[in-house]
């Protein structure tokens, strides 16, 4: 579809609404158990290394099934994928309210991982095909707000409905709007892609060396970002003085205003570089890491606390400009009929090697020399992974963006 017509419009903001709330639902749904370690902790009687399995199996899960679920979207219809799995989800994030073993709340995580993998590639190819190329980055832009904004509740409601009324209670409470919301998706219209015979081979999309290098540093970006979120709250409880529900509040608050700002921002100077430069949106996302890096280390080891938030929040404006720009430069490099799976299959590596080792790698590195010294790593990680975008811009360089070669 096209940009213009008010009734193309109307749909486009009826696609980002739908698809947003979902989203928001969808990373609440992932976060709300974060700020509740403290509590399962003492429930359930495990150090942070089981702790950080939580996340593990959650993202393990979530990006092992991503790609089937991807490959399918591009197949058949989406609405339909998106639909199951938003239920799929809410109806697990059920379950792990009334998980009566550690054993249980584990597979409970599993499964709302399984869910949610059925939902991301599905829905930003239907925006992607929503919006034109030009328009890509901003588009996405506004969904990744919805899951920023989600992530931001879910460890605002984890800290407030964990404190005053028990840690069950915040499973009980996110769960719900999913349910409605993945039977609303099913009225929403897809839009047209080109017919189903223009399928890209699995094999064609990894041999794109953009596409290949971009899974790298994707990977880098995700071990550090997945740490911070996961061990942000049980940092300032520990080492800053925060209690539960302070550190969800005054960190959930902080997070939400940089986080939304940034990924407006991101989404709009990325689409803007680009018009400029072929890989003006990979050098978006390299500089805002980049920058970010030195924000994070002053807002870990600072103890004033205005100062530290205020580090904090410049760190997560900046690292926030990465969610739009990355989809509309992995759709930038395949054609439509490619979309879902090049999503799939990024987030199957990123999240996979990224996202299942981090929680536990710091985890295991704060049972051993403190939790400080695990982000810290995670800094450095996340450093590496803005630097390797720029060996992604060397290669859109060198063979410019294309879809994925012919077999």
């Amino acid at each position: 579809m096209t940009d213009s017509g008010a009734s193309i419009r109307g749909y486009q903001l009826r696609v980002l609404l739908i698809l947003a709330l979902i989203n928001f639902v969808n990373f609440a749904d992932r976060t709300v158990i974060l700020p509740l370690f403290p509590l399962l902790q003492d429930y359930f009687q495990v150090s942070n290394t089981k702790l950080g399995a939580l996340q593990t199996v959650l993202q393990a899960v979530l990006s092992l099934a991503t790609v089937p679920f991807a490959l399918l979207a591009d197949r058949v219809s989406r609405r339909r994928i998106i639909a199951a799995g938003v239920i799929f989800w809410s109806l697990a994030t059920f379950l792990s309210g009334i998980a009566a073993t550690f054993a249980m709340l584990l597979v409970a995580r599993a499964l709302v991982g399984v869910g949610e993998a059925a939902y991301a590639p599905a829905a930003q190819s239907v925006i992607s095909g929503a919006f034109s190329a030009q328009a890509r980055a901003k588009a996405q832009a506004v969904f990744a707000a919805g899951m920023l904004i989600g992530g931001t509740a879910g460890l605002a409601l984890g800290s407030v409905l964990g404190t005053d009324y028990g840690w069950r209670s915040a499973f009980y409470f996110v769960g719900v709007p999913g349910l409605i919301l993945g039977l609303t998706v099913l009225r929403l219209e897809e839009p047209p892609r080109p017919p189903r015979e223009d399928v890209v081979p699995l094999m064609q999309i990894l041999r794109v060396p953009a596409f290949a290098a971009m899974c790298l540093s994707g990977t880098l970006i995700t071990f550090g970002s997945i740490s911070f979120i996961t061990w942000g709250a049980k940092f300032a409880e520990a080492e800053k003085g925060y209690s539960l529900k302070e550190a969800g509040v005054w960190l959930g608050g902080t997070l939400l205003v940089a986080a939304l700002l940034g990924v407006l921002a991101g989404g709009a100077v990325a689409d803007y570089l680009q018009r400029r430069l072929i890989y003006g949106r990979v050098l978006t996302v390299a500089l805002a890491f980049l920058a970010a890096a030195p924000f994070v280390l002053w807002a870990i080891q600072e103890e004033r606390r205005g100062w530290a938030l205020g580090s904090f929040f410049i760190a997560a404006f900046l690292m926030s400009w990465y969610h739009g720009p990355v989809t509309a430069i992995l759709h930038d490099l395949m054609p439509a009929r490619a979309h879902a799976t090049s999503v799939g299959v990024y987030n199957l590596v990123t999240q996979f090697l990224g996202g299942t080792l981090a929680p536990v790698a710091v985890g295991r590195i704060s049972d051993l020399y403190g939790l400080e010294r695990g982000l810290q790593l995670a800094v450095a990680v996340m450093t590496l992974g803005g630097l390797s975008f720029l060996f992604v811009i060397h290669l859109i360089r060198r063979h410019g963006l294309q879809p994925a070669p012919p077999a």
